[in-house]
């Protein structure tokens, strides 16, 4: 059925994958916000492209038809028009539904994480949009997963170049569509899929794969400027204008040297108008595993200007920029990664096992771990009666619980307790 089930181990990597993004997040003054598995299909239907076909419709129960939320963009932009809110910076972590051909190998589940960021706003040009990328730089640098790069490009400069070369613009979302597969197929492949099923002419592809190949810097955007016929485009220019005072922020921020302007990074989805980037994996350090672990993207995001306006009954737009962390593919590389090196993961965050060395002193440690987690320490104790001490420690080294606190008849009579710390088995009496 393309979900999975997460054991402790997996739960507990998860959990401090979350944590490190979540906190990122926080660091840059996000406010968590939380919206309904369930939209309205109305709400999610022609926002996504060719990739409407993944949403999972709900069959009419009551009157209305529903659908599982396909990510956490649009369900926020219909959030922002409900409530009128012209302003916020919002974090958003959960699990959206798509009826995909999963591939559980690499990372791709119909039922997965989404961690997203977005700021919404009328703000100056390219401020948001370059915090938007210096988080995912963050992020992927906290959770060391070996080189990154981040490719960014603009909406703009794509419908641009697709004007220029003579695509009707009632083509560009699906030439869209099939240029966002370069990362996958070679240009040949790309090409005959214009020629041959998008109904382009040979000509205008052929003129597009001259752009679309391009990939540089600062001075790849310098050259675009002065290019005789992008130049002339009104849309190209605004999009290379924005795109250089992105890279001018990024260059202030010390990260550009993961970054790549793009030509061939489109996105599939309609709702991007301005600015879109894709973070990559370039290679996974798998000495030890025989598969490797091709996860392709692991973050993704852009600027939807227009989709608040959408939900809007007067049409009101806010500007949103947003990032969202393909964290399910993160786990995939990380998971491997922890087989490989066997190492083990602590699924509990036990500091202390309360032990008894003889029988009958069960009252003794029920009386100490309610102390214990009264002041907020985390403990366990083995639910036998009178379990005997090797079991209880052995159960310290299983979970990896580094303290064992020992209360015998000796030490309820000198008022005292044992600490012993498992790995070295010192003691001391306190």
């Amino acid at each position: 059925q393309g979900t999975r089930d997460h054991p402790p181990a997996h739960a507990a990597l998860r959990d401090r994958l979350l944590a490190a993004v979540v906190a990122c997040f926080k660091r840059h003054g996000a406010a968590a916000i939380d919206t309904p598995v369930l939209e309205l299909r109305e709400t999610l239907m022609g926002k996504y492209g060719e990739d409407a076909k993944l949403i999972y419709e709900l069959q009419d129960q009551g009157g209305e038809l529903l659908a599982l939320r396909y990510d956490l963009t649009v369900p926020f932009a219909r959030y922002l028009a409900m409530n009128k809110i012209a302003n916020m910076k919002r974090y958003h972590v959960a699990k959206v539904y798509r009826r995909d051909n999963p591939a559980t190998t690499r990372g791709r589940y119909r039922e997965f994480y989404q961690c997203d960021f977005d700021i919404a706003g009328q703000f100056d040009p390219m401020i948001p949009d370059a915090e938007c990328l210096k988080i995912v730089h963050e992020i992927l640098s906290d959770l060391q997963l070996g080189d990154f790069l981040i490719k960014v490009n603009d909406r703009r400069i794509l419908n641009g170049v697709f004007a220029v070369c003579g695509i009707p613009e009632s083509k560009f979302i699906t030439t869209c569509s099939t240029v966002d597969k370069l990362d996958k197929m070679p240009w040949e492949e790309v090409r005959s899929e214009m020629v041959g099923e998008k109904g382009l002419s040979p000509e205008a592809a052929d003129h597009i794969g001259e752009y679309v190949q391009l990939h540089g810097g600062l001075d790849l955007i310098e050259r675009l400027l002065q290019d005789p016929k992008l130049s002339q485009n009104k849309l190209a220019k605004e999009g290379l204008g924005d795109m250089k005072l992105l890279f001018e922020y990024l260059t202030l921020f010390g990260i550009t040297g993961k970054i790549s302007f793009d030509l061939s990074l489109a996105r599939g989805l309609d709702y991007y108008t301005g600015v879109i980037f894709e973070a990559v994996l370039l290679q996974q350090e798998n000495d030890h595993v025989e598969e490797s672990v091709s996860v392709g993207s692991v973050a993704g995001g852009g600027r939807y200007d227009g989709l608040v306006g959408m939900f809007d009954p007067k049409g009101r737009k806010v500007p949103c920029v947003g990032v969202s962390i393909g964290i399910e593919r993160i786990f995939s590389i990380l998971e491997q990664r922890v087989k490989a090196s066997g190492e083990k993961v602590r699924t509990t965050e036990t500091q202390v096992l309360v032990a008894t060395p003889q029988k009958h002193l069960l009252a003794a440690r029920l009386k100490l771990i309610s102390e214990l987690w009264d002041a907020g320490i985390k403990a366990e104790m083995l639910y036998k009666k009178d379990p005997k001490l090797l079991k209880q420690l052995q159960y310290c080294e299983d979970m990896g619980i580094p303290l064992a606190a020992i209360v015998g008849e000796q030490e309820l009579t000198d008022g005292v307790v044992k600490l012993r710390d498992v790995a070295t088995r010192e003691e001391v009496r306190m």
